[in-house]
Protein backbone atom coordinates (compact mmCIF):
# COMPACT_ATOMS: atom_id res chain seq x y z
CA UNK A 1 0.00 0.00 0.00
CA UNK A 2 0.97 3.51 -0.28
CA UNK A 3 1.86 4.47 3.08
CA UNK A 4 3.62 1.72 3.97
CA UNK A 5 6.47 2.99 5.91
CA UNK A 6 10.61 2.33 5.25
CA UNK A 7 10.94 -0.79 7.96
CA UNK A 8 7.81 -2.31 6.36
CA UNK A 9 9.28 -2.50 2.73
CA UNK A 10 11.81 -5.39 3.64
CA UNK A 11 9.05 -7.64 3.24
CA UNK A 12 10.70 -10.43 1.62
CA UNK A 13 10.15 -11.14 -2.71
CA UNK A 14 8.37 -13.85 -1.79
CA UNK A 15 5.38 -11.81 -0.44
CA UNK A 16 5.97 -9.31 -2.32
CA UNK A 17 5.03 -11.71 -5.63
CA UNK A 18 1.92 -13.40 -3.58
CA UNK A 19 0.31 -10.17 -3.50
CA UNK A 20 0.88 -8.99 -7.35
CA UNK A 21 -1.08 -12.75 -8.14
CA UNK A 22 -3.68 -12.62 -5.60
CA UNK A 23 -6.10 -14.76 -7.74
CA UNK A 24 -3.34 -17.66 -7.80
CA UNK A 25 -2.62 -17.33 -4.20
CA UNK A 26 -6.75 -17.58 -3.19
CA UNK A 27 -7.04 -20.88 -5.34
CA UNK A 28 -4.36 -22.41 -2.79
CA UNK A 29 -6.23 -25.15 -0.99
CA UNK A 30 -3.91 -25.28 1.86
CA UNK A 31 -4.39 -21.59 2.35
CA UNK A 32 -8.34 -21.37 1.87
CA UNK A 33 -9.03 -24.19 4.12
CA UNK A 34 -6.61 -23.37 6.78
CA UNK A 35 -8.44 -20.12 6.45
CA UNK A 36 -11.63 -21.69 6.77
CA UNK A 37 -10.74 -23.88 9.76
CA UNK A 38 -9.22 -20.81 11.58
CA UNK A 39 -12.45 -19.16 10.63
CA UNK A 40 -14.81 -22.09 12.23
CA UNK A 41 -12.25 -22.34 15.32
CA UNK A 42 -12.19 -18.95 16.31
CA UNK A 43 -15.53 -18.22 15.34
CA UNK A 44 -16.74 -20.86 17.88
CA UNK A 45 -14.36 -20.42 20.52
CA UNK A 46 -16.14 -16.48 20.54
CA UNK A 47 -19.09 -17.40 21.58
CA UNK A 48 -17.49 -18.41 25.14
CA UNK A 49 -15.00 -14.91 26.29
CA UNK A 50 -17.64 -12.64 26.06
CA UNK A 51 -20.31 -14.42 28.00
CA UNK A 52 -17.86 -15.18 30.61
CA UNK A 53 -16.43 -11.61 30.68
CA UNK A 54 -20.20 -10.33 30.86
CA UNK A 55 -21.73 -12.68 32.95
CA UNK A 56 -18.90 -12.56 35.43
CA UNK A 57 -19.18 -9.25 36.02
CA UNK A 58 -23.16 -9.68 36.51
CA UNK A 59 -21.75 -11.99 39.58
CA UNK A 60 -20.32 -9.38 40.53
CA UNK A 61 -23.34 -7.45 40.90
CA UNK A 62 -25.43 -9.87 42.34
CA UNK A 63 -22.62 -10.47 45.22
CA UNK A 64 -22.40 -6.71 45.76
CA UNK A 65 -26.07 -7.42 46.62
CA UNK A 66 -25.70 -10.09 48.55
CA UNK A 67 -22.96 -8.09 50.64
CA UNK A 68 -25.24 -5.21 50.87
CA UNK A 69 -28.91 -6.60 52.08
CA UNK A 70 -27.84 -9.85 53.18
CA UNK A 71 -31.02 -11.44 51.34
CA UNK A 72 -30.53 -14.93 50.91
CA UNK A 73 -31.99 -15.03 47.13
CA UNK A 74 -28.80 -13.08 46.28
CA UNK A 75 -26.75 -16.07 47.58
CA UNK A 76 -29.17 -18.22 45.96
CA UNK A 77 -28.49 -16.37 42.74
CA UNK A 78 -24.73 -16.61 43.00
CA UNK A 79 -24.52 -20.37 43.33
CA UNK A 80 -26.63 -20.66 40.39
CA UNK A 81 -24.90 -18.33 38.13
CA UNK A 82 -21.33 -19.44 39.38
CA UNK A 83 -22.66 -23.32 37.65
CA UNK A 84 -23.37 -21.45 34.38
CA UNK A 85 -19.88 -19.72 34.45
CA UNK A 86 -18.27 -22.54 35.35
CA UNK A 87 -19.80 -23.99 31.85
CA UNK A 88 -18.68 -21.49 29.88
CA UNK A 89 -15.72 -21.45 31.29
CA UNK A 90 -14.86 -24.99 30.55
CA UNK A 91 -15.85 -24.82 26.65
CA UNK A 92 -14.07 -21.83 26.68
CA UNK A 93 -10.62 -23.03 27.54
CA UNK A 94 -11.18 -26.37 25.23
CA UNK A 95 -12.31 -24.33 22.05
CA UNK A 96 -9.31 -21.65 22.58
CA UNK A 97 -6.30 -24.17 23.65
CA UNK A 98 -7.22 -25.50 19.53
CA UNK A 99 -6.18 -21.99 18.26
CA UNK A 100 -2.72 -22.27 19.86
CA UNK A 101 -1.67 -25.48 17.59
CA UNK A 102 -3.17 -23.96 14.24
CA UNK A 103 -0.41 -21.40 14.65
CA UNK A 104 2.07 -24.13 14.65
CA UNK A 105 0.67 -26.38 11.95
CA UNK A 106 -0.92 -24.33 9.83
CA UNK A 107 0.85 -21.00 10.23
CA UNK A 108 4.26 -22.00 10.47
CA UNK A 109 5.58 -19.27 8.76
CA UNK A 110 2.69 -16.58 10.34
CA UNK A 111 4.59 -17.65 13.90
CA UNK A 112 7.74 -17.30 12.88
CA UNK A 113 7.47 -14.17 11.57
CA UNK A 114 5.22 -12.88 14.72
CA UNK A 115 6.84 -15.06 17.59
CA UNK A 116 9.24 -12.54 19.09
CA UNK A 117 6.05 -9.91 19.21
CA UNK A 118 2.78 -11.87 19.65
CA UNK A 119 3.96 -15.07 21.64
CA UNK A 120 5.42 -13.17 24.39
CA UNK A 121 1.73 -11.38 24.16
CA UNK A 122 0.38 -14.84 24.44
CA UNK A 123 2.18 -16.11 26.88
CA UNK A 124 1.55 -13.08 29.51
CA UNK A 125 -2.45 -13.77 29.12
CA UNK A 126 -1.39 -17.80 29.92
CA UNK A 127 0.90 -16.84 32.90
CA UNK A 128 -1.01 -13.85 34.63
CA UNK A 129 -4.77 -14.26 33.55
CA UNK A 130 -5.78 -17.58 32.77
CA UNK A 131 -4.28 -19.29 35.74
CA UNK A 132 -5.66 -16.58 37.91
CA UNK A 133 -9.26 -16.92 36.66
CA UNK A 134 -9.33 -20.34 36.89
CA UNK A 135 -7.78 -20.98 40.76
CA UNK A 136 -10.52 -18.82 42.30
CA UNK A 137 -13.32 -19.89 39.90
CA UNK A 138 -11.88 -23.52 41.15
CA UNK A 139 -12.66 -21.92 44.51
CA UNK A 140 -15.52 -20.84 44.07
CA UNK A 141 -16.67 -24.21 42.57
CA UNK A 142 -16.08 -26.11 44.89
CA UNK A 143 -15.26 -24.12 48.17
CA UNK A 144 -17.74 -20.93 47.49
CA UNK A 145 -20.69 -22.32 50.14
CA UNK A 146 -17.75 -22.26 52.68
CA UNK A 147 -17.67 -18.44 51.98
CA UNK A 148 -19.38 -15.16 53.79
CA UNK A 149 -20.87 -12.77 51.82
CA UNK A 150 -18.04 -10.51 51.09
CA UNK A 151 -14.93 -12.89 50.89
CA UNK A 152 -17.73 -14.64 48.05
CA UNK A 153 -17.48 -11.15 46.48
CA UNK A 154 -13.54 -10.73 46.47
CA UNK A 155 -13.30 -14.43 45.04
CA UNK A 156 -15.85 -13.61 42.63
CA UNK A 157 -14.39 -10.10 41.54
CA UNK A 158 -10.91 -11.99 40.73
CA UNK A 159 -12.63 -14.48 38.62
CA UNK A 160 -13.55 -11.31 37.05
CA UNK A 161 -10.45 -9.76 36.90
CA UNK A 162 -8.65 -12.25 35.39
CA UNK A 163 -11.20 -13.23 32.46
CA UNK A 164 -11.04 -9.29 31.92
CA UNK A 165 -6.73 -9.23 32.37
CA UNK A 166 -6.64 -12.45 29.62
CA UNK A 167 -9.02 -10.77 26.99
CA UNK A 168 -6.89 -7.59 27.62
CA UNK A 169 -3.10 -9.56 26.48
CA UNK A 170 -5.76 -11.39 23.10
CA UNK A 171 -7.12 -7.77 22.09
CA UNK A 172 -3.32 -6.28 22.57
CA UNK A 173 -1.87 -9.03 20.79
CA UNK A 174 -4.68 -8.83 17.79
CA UNK A 175 -4.56 -4.99 18.03
CA UNK A 176 -0.97 -4.91 17.07
CA UNK A 177 -1.85 -7.31 14.05
CA UNK A 178 -4.02 -4.53 12.86
CA UNK A 179 -2.19 -1.38 12.99
CA UNK A 180 1.63 -3.00 14.07
CA UNK A 181 4.16 -0.42 15.42
CA UNK A 182 7.20 -1.03 17.80
CA UNK A 183 8.64 -3.28 15.83
CA UNK A 184 11.48 -3.65 13.05
CA UNK A 185 11.68 -6.11 10.50
CA UNK A 186 14.93 -8.33 10.53
CA UNK A 187 16.18 -10.45 7.61
CA UNK A 188 19.16 -11.79 9.18
CA UNK A 189 19.67 -14.22 10.22
CA UNK A 190 16.94 -16.05 8.31
CA UNK A 191 14.00 -16.52 8.56
CA UNK A 192 12.47 -13.18 8.34
CA UNK A 193 10.44 -12.17 11.42
CA UNK A 194 9.62 -9.04 13.46
CA UNK A 195 11.13 -8.08 16.63
CA UNK A 196 9.71 -5.49 19.20
CA UNK A 197 12.04 -2.81 19.98
CA UNK A 198 9.58 -1.28 21.94
CA UNK A 199 7.21 -3.09 24.39
CA UNK A 200 4.57 0.57 25.01
CA UNK A 201 4.23 0.82 21.44
CA UNK A 202 3.05 -2.67 20.78
CA UNK A 203 1.05 -2.05 24.38
CA UNK A 204 -1.15 1.09 23.09
CA UNK A 205 -0.76 0.69 18.88
CA UNK A 206 -3.61 3.14 17.92
CA UNK A 207 -6.50 0.39 17.62
CA UNK A 208 -6.30 -1.13 20.80
CA UNK A 209 -7.72 1.02 23.16
CA UNK A 210 -10.95 1.47 21.13
CA UNK A 211 -11.12 -2.39 20.57
CA UNK A 212 -10.74 -3.05 24.18
CA UNK A 213 -13.43 -1.04 25.33
CA UNK A 214 -16.15 -2.15 22.16
CA UNK A 215 -15.25 -5.70 23.09
CA UNK A 216 -15.61 -5.33 26.11
CA UNK A 217 -19.31 -3.33 26.41
CA UNK A 218 -20.34 -6.01 23.90
CA UNK A 219 -19.50 -8.61 26.35
CA UNK A 220 -21.15 -6.75 29.41
CA UNK A 221 -24.11 -6.79 26.89
CA UNK A 222 -24.04 -9.98 26.46
CA UNK A 223 -23.72 -11.36 29.84
CA UNK A 224 -26.67 -8.76 31.18
CA UNK A 225 -28.40 -10.40 27.59
CA UNK A 226 -28.07 -14.02 29.39
CA UNK A 227 -28.92 -13.29 32.83
CA UNK A 228 -31.56 -11.07 31.66
CA UNK A 229 -32.53 -14.05 29.24
CA UNK A 230 -33.15 -16.81 31.86
CA UNK A 231 -34.76 -14.27 34.04
CA UNK A 232 -37.37 -13.83 31.58
CA UNK A 233 -38.00 -17.92 30.83
CA UNK A 234 -38.31 -17.76 34.55
CA UNK A 235 -41.16 -15.34 34.49
CA UNK A 236 -42.60 -16.57 31.60
CA UNK A 237 -42.87 -19.96 32.96
CA UNK A 238 -44.02 -18.90 36.45
CA UNK A 239 -40.95 -20.85 38.26
CA UNK A 240 -38.60 -19.15 41.06
CA UNK A 241 -40.82 -16.02 40.10
CA UNK A 242 -39.52 -14.01 42.95
CA UNK A 243 -35.62 -14.86 42.18
CA UNK A 244 -36.18 -14.02 38.46
CA UNK A 245 -38.21 -10.89 39.19
CA UNK A 246 -34.93 -9.33 41.15
CA UNK A 247 -32.55 -10.72 38.45
CA UNK A 248 -34.71 -9.34 35.73
CA UNK A 249 -34.85 -6.11 37.41
CA UNK A 250 -30.78 -5.90 37.88
CA UNK A 251 -29.90 -7.58 34.48
CA UNK A 252 -32.40 -5.52 31.89
CA UNK A 253 -30.82 -2.21 33.91
CA UNK A 254 -27.54 -3.56 33.29
CA UNK A 255 -28.17 -4.38 29.68
CA UNK A 256 -29.70 -0.94 29.18
CA UNK A 257 -26.72 1.25 30.03
CA UNK A 258 -24.53 -1.29 28.34
CA UNK A 259 -26.11 -1.24 25.51
CA UNK A 260 -26.38 2.12 24.84
CA UNK A 261 -22.77 2.90 25.91
CA UNK A 262 -21.30 0.00 23.07
CA UNK A 263 -23.78 1.84 20.33
CA UNK A 264 -22.70 5.76 21.35
CA UNK A 265 -19.63 5.23 22.83
CA UNK A 266 -17.42 2.57 22.32
CA UNK A 267 -18.51 1.83 18.60
CA UNK A 268 -18.21 4.93 17.36
CA UNK A 269 -14.60 5.30 18.98
CA UNK A 270 -13.49 2.22 17.20
CA UNK A 271 -15.22 3.24 13.60
CA UNK A 272 -12.99 6.95 13.90
CA UNK A 273 -10.08 4.25 15.01
CA UNK A 274 -10.69 2.08 11.73
CA UNK A 275 -11.01 5.21 9.60
CA UNK A 276 -7.86 6.91 10.62
CA UNK A 277 -5.73 3.79 10.85
CA UNK A 278 -7.48 1.38 7.92
CA UNK A 279 -9.38 3.37 5.14
CA UNK A 280 -9.98 0.84 3.10
CA UNK A 281 -11.35 -1.32 5.37
CA UNK A 282 -13.90 1.28 5.92
CA UNK A 283 -14.40 2.03 2.37
CA UNK A 284 -15.24 -2.19 2.50
CA UNK A 285 -17.86 -1.99 5.25
CA UNK A 286 -19.32 1.03 3.65
CA UNK A 287 -19.29 -0.72 -0.31
CA UNK A 288 -17.67 3.07 -1.03
CA UNK A 289 -16.16 2.21 -4.52
CA UNK A 290 -15.63 6.48 -5.68
CA UNK A 291 -13.87 8.58 -3.02
CA UNK A 292 -16.09 11.48 -2.66
CA UNK A 293 -17.12 14.32 0.22
CA UNK A 294 -20.32 14.30 1.60
CA UNK A 295 -20.53 10.41 1.51
CA UNK A 296 -24.02 8.27 1.73
CA UNK A 297 -24.21 5.86 4.16
CA UNK A 298 -25.52 2.91 3.54
CA UNK A 299 -28.10 1.13 5.65
CA UNK A 300 -28.68 -1.74 3.80
CA UNK A 301 -28.03 -3.56 0.37
CA UNK A 302 -25.72 -5.31 -2.32
CA UNK A 303 -22.81 -4.94 -3.66
CA UNK A 304 -21.57 -6.18 -6.71
CA UNK A 305 -18.05 -6.90 -7.02
CA UNK A 306 -17.94 -7.28 -10.81
CA UNK A 307 -19.53 -4.58 -11.67
CA UNK A 308 -18.23 -2.30 -8.51
CA UNK A 309 -21.72 -0.37 -7.54
CA UNK A 310 -23.44 -0.87 -4.32
CA UNK A 311 -27.18 -0.64 -4.40
CA UNK A 312 -29.29 -0.15 -1.47
CA UNK A 313 -31.08 2.24 0.98
CA UNK A 314 -28.53 5.28 1.89
CA UNK A 315 -28.09 8.44 3.91
CA UNK A 316 -26.77 11.11 2.20
CA UNK A 317 -23.83 12.28 3.65
CA UNK A 318 -23.70 10.47 7.20
CA UNK A 319 -20.71 8.80 6.60
CA UNK A 320 -18.79 11.91 6.12
CA UNK A 321 -20.34 12.51 9.48
CA UNK A 322 -19.76 9.62 11.48
CA UNK A 323 -15.91 9.42 10.26
CA UNK A 324 -15.31 12.69 10.29
CA UNK A 325 -18.07 14.77 12.10
CA UNK A 326 -18.07 16.87 8.76
CA UNK A 327 -20.95 16.38 6.13
CA UNK A 328 -18.55 17.36 3.49
CA UNK A 329 -15.50 16.07 4.67
CA UNK A 330 -14.24 13.27 1.65
CA UNK A 331 -14.29 9.87 2.45
CA UNK A 332 -11.62 7.43 0.28
CA UNK A 333 -13.65 4.93 -1.93
CA UNK A 334 -11.77 1.33 -2.68
CA UNK A 335 -11.33 2.71 -6.04
CA UNK A 336 -9.00 5.61 -4.69
CA UNK A 337 -6.63 2.59 -3.53
CA UNK A 338 -5.15 1.65 -7.00
CA UNK A 339 -3.25 -1.62 -7.72
CA UNK A 340 -4.46 -3.10 -3.97
CA UNK A 341 -5.59 -6.23 -3.20
CA UNK A 342 -9.03 -6.00 -1.56
CA UNK A 343 -11.05 -7.79 0.96
CA UNK A 344 -13.97 -9.64 0.20
CA UNK A 345 -15.91 -6.52 -0.33
CA UNK A 346 -19.77 -7.70 -0.51
CA UNK A 347 -18.94 -10.20 2.72
CA UNK A 348 -17.31 -7.67 4.45
CA UNK A 349 -20.06 -5.58 4.15
CA UNK A 350 -23.20 -7.92 4.97
CA UNK A 351 -21.36 -8.48 7.94
CA UNK A 352 -20.59 -5.20 9.30
CA UNK A 353 -24.34 -4.02 8.50
CA UNK A 354 -25.25 -7.05 10.71
CA UNK A 355 -23.41 -6.05 13.37
CA UNK A 356 -24.71 -2.17 13.04
CA UNK A 357 -28.32 -3.50 12.70
CA UNK A 358 -28.53 -5.91 15.46
CA UNK A 359 -26.77 -2.85 17.98
CA UNK A 360 -28.76 -0.49 16.94
CA UNK A 361 -32.26 -3.37 18.22
CA UNK A 362 -30.82 -3.67 21.22
CA UNK A 363 -31.24 0.13 22.37
CA UNK A 364 -34.78 0.24 22.34
CA UNK A 365 -35.56 -2.82 23.28
CA UNK A 366 -33.51 -2.35 26.60
CA UNK A 367 -35.39 1.25 26.88
CA UNK A 368 -38.76 -0.26 26.12
CA UNK A 369 -38.83 -3.10 28.23
CA UNK A 370 -37.08 -0.47 30.68
CA UNK A 371 -39.50 1.83 30.83
CA UNK A 372 -42.75 -0.94 30.84
CA UNK A 373 -40.94 -2.67 33.72
CA UNK A 374 -40.40 0.76 35.91
CA UNK A 375 -44.34 1.48 34.98
CA UNK A 376 -45.86 -0.61 37.35
CA UNK A 377 -44.36 -3.67 36.27
CA UNK A 378 -45.61 -4.28 33.14
CA UNK A 379 -43.18 -5.61 31.52
CA UNK A 380 -44.13 -8.95 33.56
CA UNK A 381 -47.48 -9.40 32.42
CA UNK A 382 -46.32 -8.40 28.17
CA UNK A 383 -45.40 -11.66 27.26
CA UNK A 384 -44.14 -11.07 23.73
CA UNK A 385 -41.30 -8.31 25.22
CA UNK A 386 -40.28 -11.23 27.55
CA UNK A 387 -39.84 -13.40 24.63
CA UNK A 388 -38.01 -10.86 22.65
CA UNK A 389 -35.83 -10.96 25.97
CA UNK A 390 -35.49 -14.61 25.97
CA UNK A 391 -33.45 -14.78 22.65
CA UNK A 392 -32.12 -10.93 22.85
CA UNK A 393 -28.64 -13.31 24.00
CA UNK A 394 -28.41 -15.24 20.77
CA UNK A 395 -28.61 -11.91 18.24
CA UNK A 396 -25.71 -9.90 20.53
CA UNK A 397 -23.68 -13.16 20.14
CA UNK A 398 -24.69 -12.88 16.61
CA UNK A 399 -24.00 -8.99 16.71
CA UNK A 400 -20.43 -9.73 18.45
CA UNK A 401 -19.51 -12.70 15.72
CA UNK A 402 -20.25 -9.96 13.34
CA UNK A 403 -18.26 -7.84 14.37
CA UNK A 404 -15.22 -10.31 15.04
CA UNK A 405 -15.93 -11.13 11.23
CA UNK A 406 -16.12 -7.37 9.88
CA UNK A 407 -12.18 -6.75 12.02
CA UNK A 408 -10.51 -9.68 10.92
CA UNK A 409 -11.67 -10.31 7.54
CA UNK A 410 -11.50 -6.33 6.26
CA UNK A 411 -7.72 -6.65 7.05
CA UNK A 412 -7.51 -9.07 4.21
CA UNK A 413 -5.23 -9.56 2.10
CA UNK A 414 -2.63 -9.17 5.45
CA UNK A 415 -2.22 -10.74 8.31
CA UNK A 416 -0.60 -8.41 9.74
CA UNK A 417 -1.59 -4.93 8.24
CA UNK A 418 0.32 -3.50 5.91
CA UNK A 419 3.18 -6.37 6.66
CA UNK A 420 2.77 -10.03 6.30
CA UNK A 421 0.41 -11.41 3.59
CA UNK A 422 -2.06 -14.02 4.83
CA UNK A 423 -0.95 -16.55 2.19
CA UNK A 424 2.85 -15.96 3.45
CA UNK A 425 1.64 -16.82 7.20
CA UNK A 426 0.63 -20.77 5.92
CA UNK A 427 2.89 -23.36 6.55
CA UNK A 428 5.22 -24.31 3.27
CA UNK A 429 5.01 -28.19 3.82
CA UNK A 430 1.22 -28.79 4.82
CA UNK A 431 -1.34 -29.96 2.11
CA UNK A 432 -4.80 -29.31 1.45
CA UNK A 433 -5.82 -33.17 2.36
CA UNK A 434 -4.06 -32.65 5.81
CA UNK A 435 -6.06 -29.62 6.43
CA UNK A 436 -9.53 -30.72 4.80
CA UNK A 437 -8.99 -33.83 7.08
CA UNK A 438 -8.18 -31.96 10.69
CA UNK A 439 -11.01 -29.41 9.06
CA UNK A 440 -13.86 -32.33 8.92
CA UNK A 441 -12.97 -33.46 12.44
CA UNK A 442 -13.38 -30.13 13.86
CA UNK A 443 -16.76 -29.84 12.46
CA UNK A 444 -17.74 -32.89 13.86
CA UNK A 445 -16.04 -32.30 16.91
CA UNK A 446 -17.25 -28.56 17.41
CA UNK A 447 -20.79 -29.79 16.55
CA UNK A 448 -21.08 -32.51 19.44
CA UNK A 449 -19.64 -29.72 21.19
CA UNK A 450 -22.59 -27.13 20.60
CA UNK A 451 -24.67 -29.78 21.12
CA UNK A 452 -23.53 -30.73 24.69
CA UNK A 453 -23.00 -27.15 25.96
CA UNK A 454 -26.65 -26.00 24.44
CA UNK A 455 -28.08 -29.38 26.44
CA UNK A 456 -25.95 -28.45 29.56
CA UNK A 457 -27.16 -25.03 29.57
CA UNK A 458 -30.96 -26.18 28.87
CA UNK A 459 -30.94 -28.23 32.40
CA UNK A 460 -28.90 -26.08 34.12
CA UNK A 461 -31.77 -23.43 33.62
CA UNK A 462 -34.27 -25.77 33.51
CA UNK A 463 -33.34 -27.12 37.43
CA UNK A 464 -33.09 -23.32 38.27
CA UNK A 465 -31.41 -22.12 41.67
CA UNK A 466 -31.16 -24.71 44.03
CA UNK A 467 -32.82 -24.54 47.58
CA UNK A 468 -30.19 -23.02 49.86
CA UNK A 469 -30.40 -25.90 52.61
CA UNK A 470 -29.11 -27.72 49.96
CA UNK A 471 -26.01 -26.26 48.59
CA UNK A 472 -24.68 -24.21 52.00
CA UNK A 473 -23.18 -26.84 54.26
CA UNK A 474 -22.17 -24.84 57.52
CA UNK A 475 -24.79 -22.06 58.75
CA UNK A 476 -23.80 -18.96 56.68
CA UNK A 477 -23.49 -16.95 60.01
CA UNK A 478 -20.37 -18.49 60.87
CA UNK A 479 -18.72 -18.47 57.70
CA UNK A 480 -15.24 -16.83 57.09
CA UNK A 481 -15.74 -13.64 55.90
CA UNK A 482 -12.41 -12.05 56.32
CA UNK A 483 -8.87 -13.01 55.37
CA UNK A 484 -7.97 -12.80 59.10
CA UNK A 485 -10.94 -15.32 60.45
CA UNK A 486 -9.74 -17.76 56.87
CA UNK A 487 -6.25 -18.20 58.40
CA UNK A 488 -7.17 -17.98 62.14
CA UNK A 489 -9.58 -21.04 61.25
CA UNK A 490 -6.69 -22.85 59.91
CA UNK A 491 -4.20 -21.66 62.77
CA UNK A 492 -6.16 -23.30 65.05
CA UNK A 493 -6.58 -26.38 62.63
CA UNK A 494 -3.25 -26.78 62.62
CA UNK A 495 -2.55 -26.35 66.48
CA UNK A 496 -5.23 -28.67 67.20
CA UNK A 497 -3.53 -31.61 64.55
CA UNK A 498 -7.34 -32.36 62.70
CA UNK A 499 -7.99 -31.44 59.91
CA UNK A 500 -11.14 -28.37 59.78
CA UNK A 501 -14.40 -28.79 57.68
CA UNK A 502 -14.30 -25.33 56.82
CA UNK A 503 -12.17 -22.87 54.94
Amino acid sequence: MANISPEHSTRPRRQRDHLDHAEGRLATDPELLSRVQFALTASFHFIYPPLSMGLGLMMVMVGVAYARTKDPKWRQLSFFWVKVYGLIFALGVATGVVQEFEFGMNWADYSRFVGNVFGSLLAAEGVFAFFLEGGFLGLLLFGGNRLGPRMWLFATIVVVFGAHFSALWIIMANSWMQTPQGFETVTSPAPTRAVMTDFWQVVFTPSFIPRLLHVFFASWTAGAALMMSVSAFYVLKGRNVDLAKSNLKLALAAFIVFSVANFGLAGPQQAIEVTNQQPLKLASMEGLWDTQSCAPLVLVGWVDEATKTTTGIAIPCLLSVLAYLNPQAVVQGINGFPGDPTPPINLVFQVYHLMFALGSLFVPIGLLAGLLYWRKQRLLHTRWLLWILVGTVFFVEMAIIAGWWTAEIGRQPWVVYNVLATADGVSPTISGFDVATSLGMFIALYAILLVLFLYLLNRAIHEGPQPLEDVETVDRTTLPDTFREIFARRDRASSSGEPSGEI
